[in-house]
């Protein structure tokens, strides 16, 4: 009976701590299902665990100014070529574009080709040079 007695007195204070600690939670769920990684993050996984980077923008774009070790290939031609790209489906891919909104299609399609840990660098190539990170020109 105490216990009901507290969350009638205190409904309030409850509401507010489960409030708090769902918006503390969102970032973490919304993360493991959006697949999206900072620039950050991206260096950690590339060092740690060798993930492979993927720039989905077309040649020319390419030609411009890319992360440095990235292999191009062409969000129209990623169902076509990417396992004859990286054939390892087990390594981290990281998917980058100019800004990450072609990055985000091509972490479903390479996720239905069975890459399950796909993920798009978030912000894309600006975002990655804006944290003052290494790009070279083809």
């Amino acid at each position: 009976m105490k216990l009901i007695e507290f969350v009638t007195a205190n409904w309030m204070l409850i509401l507010i701590a489960l409030s708090s600690g769902a918006m503390l939670a969102w970032p973490l769920v919304r993360g493991a299902g959006g697949g999206t990684l900072t620039a950050q993050g991206a260096v950690q996984l590339i060092n740690r665990e060798r993930a492979v980077l993927v720039d989905v923008r077309e040649p020319e774009e390419f030609a411009t100014g890319h992360m440095i070790g990235a292999r191009n290939v062409p969000l129209n031609q990623l169902e076509e070529k990417l396992a004859g790209t990286v054939k390892n489906k087990n390594v981290p891919l990281l998917l980058v574009c100019a800004t990450g909104a072609r990055a985000q299609r091509a972490v479903a399609v390479a996720k239905k080709l069975g890459y399950e840990q796909a993920q798009a660098v978030s912000g894309g190539l600006k975002a990655w040079k804006e944290a003052n990170l290494p790009v070279e020109k083809a």
